[in-house]
C-alpha cells in the first residue's frame, strides 16, 4: 500500500511539472483533429473513412508533438547544463572577482554595503550557493531540472491523443448524420473545459480564455469543412 501511494505521488508530481504540456497537448490534439474530422465528414457519408482519417491524424499528431516536446525539453536542459558549467569554471578561475560582481549587483538592487558583504561572506563559505545565485539571477536557468524530457513527452503524448480522440469517437458509435452533431457538441464542450483550465493555470479571465479556445477550434473546424466542400465539388 505504501509503495502504491509513493507511485501515485510520483505520478502526481510529474503531472504538475508537466501541466503546461498537458494543456497544450490537449488543445493541439482537439483542434487539429477536429478540423480534419469535420472536413472529411463534410465530404463523405462513410463513417469508416472519417474514422480512418481521424485515427491516423490523432496518432500522427500525438507522435509529432511527443517528439517535439522531447527534443525541446532535452535541448533546454543541455543549454542550461552548459551555461551552469561555464559559470562554475568562471567562478573557480577568479572567485574574488566573481563575488565582487555579485556585491555590485546587490548594491545596485538597493542592498546596503553591510547586507551585500554579508551575502558575499555566505557565498565564500558556500560556493554552491554562489553558483545557485548566478544560475538563477544572471543566467536565468533553474538548477532544479524538474521532470525529465521523457516524462514531459509522455504526458504530451497522452494528452494529445486523448483530446484528439474526442472528435473521432462519435463516428464509431453513431450513424454519420448523428455523429457529426455529437462530435461537434462534445468537441465544443472539451474546448470550453480547456479554456477554463487555461484561465485557471495562467490566472487569466476564464471567459476570455474560454472564448479564445473555442474560437480557435471553431476556426479549425470551419476551415476543414470549407476545404472538404471545395475538394468534393
Amino acid at each position: 500500500m505504501r509503495s502504491f501511494r509513493r507511485l501515485l505521488e510520483r505520478i502526481r508530481a510529474s503531472l504538475i511539472s508537466s501541466i503546461g504540456d498537458v494543456a497544450f497537448g490537449m488543445e493541439d490534439g482537439a483542434v487539429s483533429v477536429a478540423g480534419l474530422v469535420f472536413g472529411v465528414a463534410a465530404s463523405t457519408n462513410s463513417t469508416k473513412i472519417v474514422l480512418l482519417a481521424g485515427a491516423a491524424g490523432a496518432v500522427a499528431g500525438a507522435v509529432s508533438m511527443t517528439a517535439g516536446t522531447y527534443l525541446d525539453v532535452h535541448s533546454e536542459r543541455s543549454r542550461a547544463t552548459a551555461l551552469v558549467s561555464q559559470a562554475r569554471r568562471r567562478i573557480a578561475a577568479d572567485p574574488t572577482r566573481a563575488r565582487e560582481d555579485v556585491a555590485e549587483q546587490l548594491r545596485v538592487a538597493g542592498f546596503t554595503e553591510h547586507e551585500a558583504q554579508g551575502v558575499i561572506a555566505a557565498f565564500q563559505r558556500n560556493p554552491e550557493a554562489h553558483l545557485e545565485y548566478v544560475a538563477a539571477f544572471e543566467l536565468g536557468v533553474p538548477r532544479d531540472a524538474g521532470a525529465s524530457p521523457r516524462t514531459h513527452a509522455t504526458w504530451m503524448f497522452l494528452a494529445d491523443l486523448v483530446a484528439a480522440s474526442v472528435p473521432v469517437v462519435p463516428f464509431a458509435l453513431y450513424p454519420i448524420e448523428t455523429a457529426r452533431i455529437v462530435s461537434l457538441v462534445v468537441t465544443g464542450a472539451l474546448m470550453a473545459l480547456l479554456g477554463i483550465a487555461r484561465g485557471r493555470i495562467g490566472h487569466e479571465p476564464i471567459w476570455r480564455t474560454t472564448l479564445q479556445t473555442m474560437a480557435i477550434a471553431g476556426a479549425a473546424a470551419l476551415a476543414g469543412v470549407l476545404i472538404g466542400r471545395l475538394v468534393t465539388q
